[in-house]
């Protein structure tokens, strides 16, 4: 496929933006709906849209281009892989210029809504969509994994498998167990939206005794706790330290693999996504 018209029709511009729902003890102190144009891009006075990305051995090209990663028109941000006649792939990746620092005795919920593209298993190869957190300090110099890293939904290939990982520590090993990250999978449903979430708590002032728990739909399906990884610095940066927010689909890398002749572009190999939030109790 090449830059083939959008299979999902854009909806007018006038469609109300979704808020995100009430959770029961927690309150909603932050949200993003990707209002907007159909076409347009995501609002720069809150995400940054990156085009220097060069990780994981992966193959594609970010870009700035509404072919890549655009607003629908219908209350929702769209991120979708292209391959171009000359078997180039390019995507879409946004990080947040906001930074959140979970607070000690309480709770930190970050969730988006998202939609995975519908085009067959065999024809997702290579694909990666993801939304996680990265620690701030890695835009302070501290590099990875040490600066925290905390994937709160990643699907690889098409496979009806969501996972949650942490990423933290030293290479290799360490508590994260890197380079691999330490985590969790859950059966992923492959039609719909559908909440991803983590919950950072530090209820308890122990920190072997915080968590932080990878949730779908609001089920949780993956539990950390402090003294999982029995390192109070390196607990720190992932539940004590100022994180901020990613969205992207990655083709091919070490994970995926790279895409075959069979992999396919366009909308049904997209990620879409509804809205953002961070809520807190």
């Amino acid at each position: 496929m090449r830059f083939q018209t959008a299979i999902l029709p854009l909806l007018p511009s006038l469609v109300a933006a979704i808020r995100p729902p009430n959770v029961n003890g927690m309150t909603l102190s932050w949200f993003e709906a990707f209002e907007g144009a159909a076409g347009s891009s995501p609002n720069t006075d809150v995400w940054n849209i990156m085009d220097a990305i060069d990780t994981n051995n992966e193959v594609q090209t970010y870009t700035h281009s509404n072919q890549n990663l655009q607003i629908s028109g219908g209350g929702t941000i769209q991120f979708v892989p292209r391959k171009s006649s000359t078997g180039h792939w390019s995507s879409g990746r946004i990080e947040s210029k906001k930074s959140w620092t979970p607070t000690p005795g309480k709770v930190m919920m970050v969730s988006a809504n998202i939609l995975v593209g519908g085009n067959a298993v065999g024809n997702k190869q290579g694909i990666w969509p993801a939304f996680w957190l990265l620690g701030d300090a890695i835009r302070h110099g501290t590099e990875w994994p040490q600066c925290g890293e905390i994937d709160i939904f990643e699907q690889v290939n098409g496979l009806a498998t969501g996972h949650g990982t942490l990423h933290c520590g030293s290479v290799p090993g360490g508590p994260c167990q890197e380079t691999t990250g330490r985590g969790g999978t859950v059966a992923m449903p492959l039609v719909g939206f559908h909440t991803w979430s983590v919950k950072i708590d530090l209820t308890n002032s122990d920190w072997r005794a915080q968590t932080i728990s990878f949730q779908v739909d609001g089920n949780n399906y993956y539990t950390v706790s402090g003294a999982d990884l029995n390192d109070g610095p390196v607990w720190s940066t992932l539940a004590h330290s100022p994180l901020y927010m990613i969205f992207n689909v990655a083709v091919g890398g070490d994970w995926p693999g790279a895409p075959n002749a069979a992999t396919l572009d366009g909308y049904g190999a997209m990620m879409e996504v509804q809205w953002a939030a961070v809520y807190t109790s």
